[in-house]
């Protein structure tokens, strides 16, 4: 296995970013930030990139931070705290605006800076072995990562809260009934379900994909009103494009829609 941090690959229209730590459970130190981060802003800067993969190599996607960091220099924690987190978070913001949905596939324990970075997502697919798990009060500090944002529209505020002071783990099931994660598959088939899925992804027509994830992002926080013009103006955009004909084609024609490349 390649000894950099972060692994990119391409299968046709889908970009594969991988989490490359096994042995220490993909925790985020700086070689895996400036590494995940450069990794996520070549991908959102390709327009042939359609669907994203995002996983971790080995039993874990990603258990959170690198601590033996801070525990060897203690007195430098928040300087370091700060430069990793600015990455991560660079990171975050990327993924969350690039055009193409962004696919997590998670297996084993996701926990804290690992919790943040798969609810950063469009769409999650776990493992049956997958166990969310917040952790950040367990070691006296607060989430980053935007899970507090992230957390509390999947699942509400009082559940949130919940989750983040308890810490109590979430398995795979479970977080499939709170609407934490999209699907939940055997272990051995987790890679093959997200690519399926990211594939079906990026067969449609890219314009439109795009429109949706701006979309319902921006209605976490739009009014009724502002959300009404966003589509009328998105659709009526939408409406002048060469996928737009195709599909309508392929309805009058009852045929599959061949949309660009």
């Amino acid at each position: 296995m390649s000894e950099e941090p972060v692994q990119t690959s391409r299968d046709g229209a889908v970009a594969l970013i991988r989490l490359n730590r096994p042995r220490q459970l993909n925790v985020l130190d700086v070689a895996l930030g400036e590494a995940f981060l450069a990794a996520v802003q070549a991908v959102a800067a390709d327009p042939t990139v359609r669907a994203v993969v995002l996983s971790g190599a080995g039993r874990s996607f990603m258990a959170g931070g690198d601590l033996s960091t801070f525990h060897a220099d203690p007195d430098h924690a928040p300087a370091m705290a700060a430069r990793l987190i600015d990455m991560f978070h660079a990171g975050i913001a990327t993924m969350r605006s690039m055009a193409a949905p962004v696919i997590a596939a998670v297996q084993g324990p996701v926990a804290g800076g690992g919790l943040s970075l798969a609810l950063a997502c469009d769409l999650i697919v776990a493992a049956e072995d997958t166990s969310f798990l917040s952790a950040y009060t367990k070691i006296g500090t607060s989430p980053d990562g935007g899970a507090t944002w992230s957390l509390t529209r999947a699942i509400g505020a009082r559940r949130a809260l919940e989750a983040m002071l308890l810490n109590d783990p979430i398995d795979a099931r479970t977080a499939l009934s709170m609407g934490l994660v999209n699907r939940v598959v055997p272990r051995d088939a987790l890679d093959d379900e997200a690519l399926a899925l990211a594939r079906r992804i990026a067969a449609g027509a890219s314009g439109a994909t795009a429109a949706v994830k701006r979309l319902v992002h921006a209605a976490a926080t739009a009014d009724l009103g502002d959300q009404l013009a966003a589509e009328k103006l998105s659709f009526v955009e939408r409406a002048g494009t060469a996928d737009f004909r195709e599909g309508i084609a392929a309805f009058v024609e009852r045929r599959p829609p061949r949309f660009e490349p």
